[in-house]
């Protein structure tokens, strides 16, 4: 066994195993104290909220509380795993919760490869939560459920492989083009990549001000005439001459891999228009290594989904804080303007001088926006305000 490997292992099993637990946040010292948080005392607050069920929100933990739920269908870059083994990931959801927002989680995970029964499940559990994060579900059903669980349900309801990235995405291409000086209304954005992350990163970037999108899949471009898309990813379909990736990045400002690793080549990269902005997000080895791309080309800036290389589109930057601020405004949605708020509060820190603790944090001298750095770093204490409150003020409109 490799180091690593026991490291991983070692860290999930000892002290205790798992990454969760519950703490009361009430004290339960005396049998007074006992009276209180049982009988007889627990029966006013049942009393209050059976007259009134927004009571909850006072005498419960309901308003932060998230449940992270999966199938276990689409885990990681590991697919369907099973929805036991899809556990670890959903612990660690919670703890990424809880340390960035104090918001506390239950994970949960529904051993079902039905949607249906999924959504009910979902439905049936939906009373003790102030929201439903919903996670590693593969395409198309996590499309599905997603949207019946909106219209079904009074409380947000998040999949955080699709907004999330598309969050992150957002925020990181508005300043990329700042930097390269180039407006989102004019540059042609090519995906690589149309399943659930790709398609909300469209979306998203549509919502933005982008006009000419081209999203590619196994099958290739996504456009009028092919007769295999489905009612998720229909609307992103245009009308092209492009039939393959490399029709699609001919002259192409921005490329956006959500795919494979190694498939962003030599010869497409020198395909692009010049000044070309390229998120490689394939985990854990992106379409091309930011090393291989700027041996190529010395006029590209670029984002991948990995720590050790500059701006990461990390989804830890989002939706800890969207969930803070929708919790915080007793939001019943998500919406569209609350996930352009968070992706214009991301880009707007980006600009600000950075606190010696975030680079302490990362063993950094200096940190400044550029090139190097145009996509907050996790650690920053300042994403709170930034980008929770935006959400919140943004929910509250």
């Amino acid at each position: 066994m490799n180091n690593k490997k026991k490291e991983a292992l070692d860290y999930h099993e000892f002290p205790v195993p798992g990454k969760l637990s519950v703490n009361s946040s009430k004290p339960c010292e005396s049998s007074e104290d006992l009276s209180l948080a049982y009988t007889p005392g627990v029966a006013e607050p049942v009393r209050e909220i059976e007259k009134n069920p927004s009571n909850a929100y006072r005498y419960t933990n309901k308003g932060n509380l998230v449940a992270v739920i999966t199938d276990g269908s689409a885990v990681l870059g590991l697919g369907n795993v099973g929805a036991l083994a899809g556990k670890p990931v959903m612990e660690g959801k919670g703890v990424l919760f809880k340390r960035f927002a104090d918001i506390d989680v239950f994970d949960i995970e529904i051993n079902s490869n039905d949607p249906d029964d999924f959504i009910q499940t979902v439905i049936n559990i939906s009373p003790t939560f102030g929201g439903i994060n919903l996670e590693d579900i593969k395409a198309p059903q996590c499309f599905y459920i997603e949207k019946i669980l909106k219209q079904k349900l009074d409380i947000p309801v998040f999949h955080d492989d699709q907004h999330g990235t598309a969050v992150i995405v957002a925020a990181g291409l508005i300043n990329a083009l700042e930097i390269q000086k180039k407006l989102i209304e004019q540059v042609n954005i090519v995906f690589l990549g149309a399943g659930a992350a790709g398609c909300s990163c469209a979306r998203l970037l549509k919502s933005l001000g982008a006009k000419n999108i081209l999203l590619v899949d196994r099958k290739g471009v996504l456009h009028k005439d092919r007769e295999d898309l489905h009612e998720y990813n229909k609307d992103l379909a245009v009308k092209s001459e492009a039939r393959d990736l490399a029709d699609a990045l001919r002259n192409a400002d921005v490329f956006i891999g959500v795919s494979g690793a190694n498939l962003l080549t030599k010869e497409l990269l020198l395909s692009m228009a010049p000044k070309p902005i390229i998120f490689a997000l394939a985990n854990p080895d992106p379409e091309i290594l930011p090393s291989e791309a700027n041996s190529i080309r010395d006029d590209i800036v670029m984002a991948t989904g990995r720590s050790d290389f500059p701006n990461q589109v990390n989804n830890v930057l989002g939706f800890p804080f969207l969930f803070r601020g929708a919790l915080d405004a007793k939001a019943k949605e998500i919406s569209q303007d609350m996930l352009i708020a968070a992706a214009n509060g991301l880009a707007n820190l980006a600009k600000e001088p950075v606190p010696k603790s975030v680079l302490d944090a990362y063993d950094l001298n200096s940190l400044s926006f550029g090139k190097h750095y145009f996509i907050p770093k996790p650690f920053d204490p300042r994403l709170m305000e930034w980008v929770a409150k935006a959400v919140e003020k943004a929910a509250s409109k």
